[in-house]
């Protein structure tokens, strides 16, 4: 049976509470699907009218009425666009057998049959954080509604939505720009990558990571999934191996010196120790710089061929873009030191990283190395609806 593609859209209210980071990893840890893109969008007056209208139009048998189909269209005409702007809204697009199925399960049930307190239980991500309140004068009529999510209940509903997610996405910048602040130059953009080590199995922890900068107020104004090139990570790390052979170099020359002069019971000439030193400490800082670029990339200049250097790279990381007032600052204080074994507690490192290289998270230090990190990810652009097309074409 061939893969197909299905989606959830994180309510503006859910985002706008920084629950994104629980949503996602909810979605990433309990789905047998993989999470083929995920931007975030403000939607526009066009595109929140025809999705509303198609909710509306997918009523189900089960649904009496269609009550449970008027509300989510009621709710996404009121709160994905208002007083003249969209709001942030993050879609995540999944890849996998009856994609839909499995999405429907683990984002929960709308119905007030099914959401008596007593009935709660936590486990869909409707448990956790949406609310169907009922008028207590009129149990009949709903006070209060949040579905925090919203997605297809059928394929055929699904290939229908993304349709339209295509239209709409076509041309659109990948950064959100929906806000208009009191003085923009106080105002600083951070780029934060979550690292290939963080993709190797289904897993809570990227869902996590950005449930822990949350912590920092910040709003986040691009996601997407990203494959480095070898030519990118060379480029992005490139005022690394500077620092690497700094740092490193000393240090392990002087290591290899010593251990030359303990195999062997010599001691070696200040002549002879010095060119061992140097040569051997440039060449070890090098090797852990190609190490960096390797795990970043998942290729190396040693194993890529020149065709090759400018194609996406085997493994995945996820970019964002926060935004705010000392966003630099907030971001690489939750994020802790390079080296997460001098990580205070509580820190992303700290809780996830395993060394200098492998240690969970990248994050701008400054606003200079951010505006330069931006454009070689390409920030700007997403190629989430190329892979919406892709399967739209595929059918």
């Amino acid at each position: 049976m061939k893969d197909s593609l299905s989606y959830v859209l994180v309510t503006p209210y859910t985002v706008a509470k920084s629950r994104t980071g629980g949503v996602v990893a909810r979605l990433l840890s309990r789905l047998d699907l993989e999470l083929a893109g995920i931007q975030m969008i403000a939607p526009d007056e066009t595109f929140v009218r025809e999705y509303a209208k198609q909710i509306r139009a997918q009523a189900r048998p089960s649904d009496p009425g269609g009550t449970a189909a008027r509300l989510l269209a009621e709710y996404v005409e009121k709160n994905l666009y208002s007083g003249g702007r969209g709001h942030r809204t993050l879609l995540l697009i999944f890849r996998g057998k009856d994609p839909t199925v499995q999405l429907s399960r683990i984002c929960g049930a709308l119905y007030s049959e099914n959401r008596g307190v007593e009935s709660i239980t936590g486990e869909t991500i409707r448990d956790t954080y949406a609310d169907l309140i009922y008028s207590p004068d009129d149990p009949s009529q709903v006070s209060y509604f949040e579905p925090a999510v919203l997605t297809a209940r059928s394929q055929e509903t699904a290939d229908e939505n993304l349709e339209l997610f295509s239209r709409f996405l076509a041309g659109k910048d990948n950064v959100v720009h929906n806000v208009e602040y009191p003085d923009p130059s106080k105002i600083e953009q951070t780029l934060v990558i979550i690292k290939p080590d963080n993709w190797n199995y289904a897993s809570s922890k990227p869902g996590t990571i950005i449930d822990m900068f949350s912590r920092t107020g910040l709003r986040i104004v691009a996601i997407k999934l990203h494959r480095f090139s070898l030519s990118q990570a060379l480029l992005f790390y490139g005022s690394v191996k500077e620092t690497l052979k700094k740092k490193l170099a000393p240090g392990a020359g002087e290591r290899a010196k010593e251990l030359l002069e303990k195999e062997f019971n010599i001691t070696l000439n200040p002549e002879a120790a010095k060119i061992i030193i140097e040569q051997f400490g440039t060449a070890y800082a090098e090797q852990q710089f190609s190490q960096i670029v390797g795990f970043m990339s998942g290729a190396t200049e040693e194993t890529c061929l020149p065709k090759d250097r400018d194609k996406p790279g085997p493994v995945k990381c996820m970019l964002l873009l926060y935004e705010g007032e000392e966003a630099i600052n907030k971001i690489r204080e939750v994020l802790g030191p390079t080296d997460p074994l001098k990580a205070p507690g509580g820190t992303v490192r700290r809780d996830f990283g395993s060394n200098v290289m492998v240690n969970t998270a990248h994050a701008s230090d400054s606003m200079e190395n951010s505006r330069r990190e931006q454009g070689i990810v390409k920030i700007n652009e997403n190629s989430l609806k190329a892979v919406i097309d892709e399967y739209l074409a595929g059918k």
